[in-house]
């Protein structure tokens, strides 16, 4: 099979792609030592128990982002990363648990936190990336389907719900959570 000067050979090894598998699973637990930390968001509740989601015009997402070199902890993570997209001072993060995300052979963690909105400043582009986001309000049992997270996104935000409720006293299963936006 080698043929002239081995273009069948060629031919088959071009055909081949690489399949990468991606998985994720919820870990109500630390991130294991030595698992980096790719990733930090966070369910944001305001005094009425409304989580914020980012409406990007495209899709919805929690605030977060990349760990910097400038943050103390995951918390500072989260609070920079939601002043830098949403323009909202964060208070009393909690950590939830992460996603382990795989891809081939490293897992990486994915962290979740749950934290209180202090203050809603005037919206103005993400330093970063320059986009506007709208800042939905809606309740946490609303939040994983517009988010599309599935199961993991439900126990994140029934995790968040226990936290907001016992911690804080902070109902967030009141009929009274119809969603809006504050912009």
């Amino acid at each position: 099979m080698a043929g002239v000067g081995g273009r069948q050979e060629w031919l088959l090894s071009a055909a081949v792609t690489q399949t990468v598998d991606v998985g994720f699973a919820w870990c109500p637990e630390p991130v294991p030592a030595g698992m980096p930390v790719v990733q930090v968001y966070g369910w944001l509740l305001d005094d009425a128990g409304r989580v914020l989601v980012q409406d990007t015009g495209a899709r919805f997402n929690l605030p977060g982002g990349s760990p910097d070199p400038v943050d103390a902890d995951l918390a500072a993570t989260v609070a920079r990363e939601a002043m830098e997209e949403s323009q909202v001072t964060v208070t009393d993060v909690v950590y939830l648990g992460y996603e382990q995300l795989e891809r081939a052979v490293e897992p990486r963690a994915l962290v979740r936190t749950v934290g209180r909105i202090g203050v809603f400043h005037p919206r103005h582009p993400d330093l970063d990336g320059g986009r506007l986001l709208r800042r939905l309000m809606t309740s946490l049992a609303e939040a994983p389907g517009l988010l599309g997270w599935g199961r993991s996104g439900e126990a994140q935000a029934q995790a968040a719900t226990r936290i907001a409720e016992g911690w804080w006293g902070v109902s967030a299963e009141s009929p009274l959570l119809a969603a809006s936006y504050v912009d």
